[in-house]
């Protein structure tokens, strides 16, 4: 879902990486790129969706064409994937487009800079087969605008933190949402640093600032949720 070509593959690059993926055993789709083709989930074991500088909070009106098809197109996903439990892990923009489909009201009240900030689990948390006996409390990479303000209806809330209520959700048993970037390390968020400066996240004179916190920084547990989703699903 992001248009710089730069962000994107990084990204994309970081996901196969803590996913300990093949490139051969993943299929890409750039939703920002024309044409979106169709898709069958009975082709696939899962489904990963990243972030984009896209808000799905702003008014329609000021929302681009592109915004307004990827957004259709998470719709139809979901229409899809929510009613047969397919597995799904949505990060920062994917949290965003799952939360507001299944009922959350999305707002910049708890936009985050982009650095680490230190999550805890909840009761279920502690119970989640993707979170168990990882610890109570520690670090993940943020960077978003907006987030949910509370817990989707029916959803199970599973990572908290005090800047930001709802860290991570499941719906269901194989559905999942995290507002952080659980395939984030500090080279990948410095390079969003440099590329996102005008867009928003922080205010431009604070990018060496923000880029000198997290140089050597590393958030191994959050990069260990993601690296149990692929090997949960994976077949």
């Amino acid at each position: 879902m992001r248009p710089e070509d730069e962000t994107t593959k990084s990204e994309f690059e970081a996901f196969l990486r803590f996913g300990e993926l093949a490139p051969h055993e993943v299929y890409r789709i750039r939703l920002e790129k024309e044409p979106i083709p169709e898709i069958d989930i009975r082709d696939y074991s899962a489904i990963i969706a990243g972030g984009s500088p896209f808000d799905v909070s702003i008014p329609e009106e000021k929302k681009s064409p592109v915004q307004k098809r990827i957004e259709r197109f998470f719709i139809e996903l979901f229409d899809e994937v929510v009613p047969v439990d397919f597995p799904f892990l949505g990060a920062c923009s994917g949290n965003g487009h799952l939360g507001k489909y299944c009922g959350a009201t999305i707002s910049n009240k708890y936009a985050e800079a982009l650095g680490l900030v230190e999550v805890t689990k909840t009761n279920a948390g502690r119970k989640d087969p993707l979170l168990r006996n990882l610890p109570q409390t520690f670090s993940a990479f943020v960077g978003h605008k907006e987030a949910c303000d509370q817990t989707p209806p029916r959803a199970e809330l599973l990572l908290t933190s005090k800047s930001c209520p709802v860290q991570m959700f499941r719906i269901k048993k194989n559905i999942y949402a995290t507002q952080f970037h659980p395939e984030a390390d500090a080279n990948e968020f410095i390079l969003r640093i440099k590329v996102y400066k005008y867009f928003g996240y922080f205010p431009p004179g604070q990018a060496e600032e923000l880029i000198n916190a997290i140089r050597d920084s590393e958030a191994p547990v959050a990069n260990e949720i993601l690296r149990r989703f692929v090997k949960r699903y994976k077949s």
